[in-house]
């Protein structure tokens, strides 16, 4: 590898050659020495998003001369200045013209105290700016069943655009001009809901203001709560347990299971249940039509079904693939079924006095639960659907202090327990993993192994081969709906073949989920945030006591005395679901 040697604020480095001088700072933070570390701030720039950062913060000073850092690359014997009074003043002048054109109300954002831009203003002394005269202001986009628009606030940055066009292969949100002058605006001028998002909230997880966030239910469920005639039921997405620590200051990646379970029975929920229990269920169900299209020569391959923003996306673009993906509702849907059934006829409740509340590392969820045939008892299978953010706004609201909680705390039994199969839902390849646990032991008839490590990583696209009694069974797992659409083309135009098929929106899975607390630019450089949060995942499962959803003891027992057996026509009635070409 070829290396320069440059100065950054008089310190020596030795640097990989052609890198930028944004790069060769956050080379620097890498370094144990605090003094040797230099901070460069990014306001536009985020990795694999948007590589050049044209906000007028993110500079230094190259011999007497201004330079985007984001742009500029090093060369031998380089002297980089990065805090010199002219770099400062150009930084305050260039927050200024931001804010000229900003909705300054932090106090009442959803992103106040998780704002890049609010970040920045206090580090350069904006203490007392006034707000944007209300005359100015432009309607909000609430078209959207699950995400705001805020134009008032948006600061041009556009990295909503490139991720939903490089990474999700959707193009809902288009650009006209340039610079702050520059329009940014949904595909369809009738707003975002006639677009074609698929809801997947990637655009909320990389703005770095609160120009687009989730539309809140929080109130709902408070209002909920607070009605005495209301039996209120929560359950917790596997992927919201390796995040929700990160809200309250924990280090990315911590399990935070136990503290989350006790938080949520302070905030007043009549029962607390992990859908790790619908996770298993679904794998019951899924593998069961895996082995039935496998053996009576079904329409393969499978497809996977528990992401609601890949199936809004197959709906969209790939109709003619419908077929092939799986009937299976999505693990918090056949969760929510079973309470307003199996558990309200045991716990003599009127289902329609159950809210189903479910805390989601995604947005797409809360689309989800207002499809067609995501009813199985007559009612809602879930009602209210707020993410990990919400949910730690929810606690922070109610002054519960996740730290103080107990992290040996349980979900309630029965629907609280869950294999470790169920948690590794939360990682790209998880469902993959947990099925051929299941599905090869059936079709073998012998003990399988636990890891199939082929299907895990944070790679766009995997495929393995899993050799079951001497046939060979082709599987792929992809994630990101750029790659999915790589994937999907291959399949159609025969260049590939597979019989079983995992696909998730979000880049990296559900612990990317557009529902997640959000990390800046920085945070995103040094740390592999979707493998930490994913790591924590499978170290669950790899400590869980039962491992295989069919190996589930209290799935195994509403199987006998409710469901029948998998794909029954009771199971077919409560946990199967349908799709629509859009």
């Amino acid at each position: 590898m070829s290396t320069v040697n440059i100065k950054i604020n008089g310190y020596d480095y030795t640097m990989k050659k052609g890198i930028t001088i944004l790069d060769a700072s956050f080379e620097t933070l890498k370094m144990q020495r605090e003094f040797m570390q230099q901070s460069i701030p990014t306001l536009y720039y985020l990795k694999g998003v948007q590589d050049v950062d044209q906000s007028g913060v993110c500079i230094a000073e190259v011999d007497g001369e201004i330079v985007n850092a984001s742009t500029t690359r090093i060369k031998e014997g380089m002297e980089i200045q990065t805090r010199t009074p002219t770099v400062m003043e150009a930084r305050k002048k260039a927050l200024a013209a931001i804010l000229e054109q900003h909705n300054k109300s932090c106090l009442y954002c959803f992103r106040s105290t998780s704002c890049e831009l609010q970040d920045l203003l206090k580090e350069y002394g904006f203490t007392d700016e006034p707000d944007l005269p209300k005359t100015n202001l432009e309607q909000l986009d609430l078209s959207s069943k699950v995400l705001i628009r805020d134009n008032n606030k948006c600061i041009k940055c556009k990295r909503c655009i490139n991720v939903c066009a490089k990474m999700q292969a959707v193009s809902a949100i288009a650009c006209t001009g340039d610079g702050l002058d520059a329009k940014i605006e949904p595909a369809s001028p009738a707003g975002l809901a006639a677009a074609s998002c698929v809801n997947c909230g990637q655009c909320v997880a990389v703005c770095p203001v609160g120009a687009l966030t989730e539309k809140t239910q929080m109130d709902e469920v408070k209002e909920a709560l607070n009605d005495p005639e209301k039996y209120v039921v929560v359950q917790v997405a596997p992927a919201v347990r390796a995040a929700l620590g990160e809200a309250f200051e924990f280090p990315i990646g911590v399990d935070v299971e136990g503290r989350m379970a006790e938080a949520l029975r302070r905030l007043g929920f009549d029962k607390v249940f992990d859908t790790k229990f619908g996770a298993d269920l679904t794998i019951m169900e899924e593998s069961n039509e895996l082995i039935e299209r496998l053996n009576n020569d079904g329409e393969l391959p499978l497809i996977t079904s528990c992401c609601p923003g890949w199936i809004k996306y197959a709906e969209h673009f790939y109709p003619d693939m419908l077929e092939n993906i799986s009937s299976c509702k999505s693990p918090h849907q056949m969760q929510g079924a079973i309470v307003k059934t199996y558990l309200a006829n045991q716990e003599h409740i009127a289902k329609e006095n159950i809210v189903m509340v479910s805390v989601m590392p995604c947005t797409a969820k809360k689309f989800e639960i207002t499809r067609e045939d995501e009813c199985g008892a007559g009612v809602p299978d879930v009602d209210i659907v707020i993410t990990t953010n919400e949910l730690a706004q929810m606690l922070k609201d109610a002054e519960i202090q996740l730290e103080a909680m107990n992290p040996n705390s349980k979900f309630d039994l029965p629907l609280g327990f869950g294999t470790g199969a169920a948690v590794i839902f939360g990682v790209t390849g998880g469902v993959m993993e947990a099925a051929l646990r299941t599905a090869v032991e059936k079709l073998t008839g012998k003990d399988t192994v636990l890891e199939y490590t082929d299907v895990r990583g944070m790679n766009g696209i995997k495929e393995a081969s899993v050799d079951v009694n001497g046939t060979t069974v082709k599987v792929a797992v992809v994630s990101g709906l750029a790659n999915a659409n790589q994937l999907l083309t291959a399949i159609k135009n025969g260049t590939a073949d597979y019989q079983f098929v995992e696909v998730m929106a979000c880049p990296g899975g559900c612990v990317n989920g557009g529902g997640q607390p959000h990390q800046n630019a920085a945070t995103r450089v040094l740390n592999d945030v979707p493998k930490m949060r994913g790591a924590a995942l499978y170290q669950n499962d790899a400590g869980s006591a039962i491992r295989k959803s069919h190996e589930n003891p209290v799935v195994k027992e509403v199987y006998e005395s409710f469901l029948g057996e998998p794909g029954s026509e009771k199971a077919h009635e409560l946990l199967h679901t349908s799709y629509q070409m859009r």
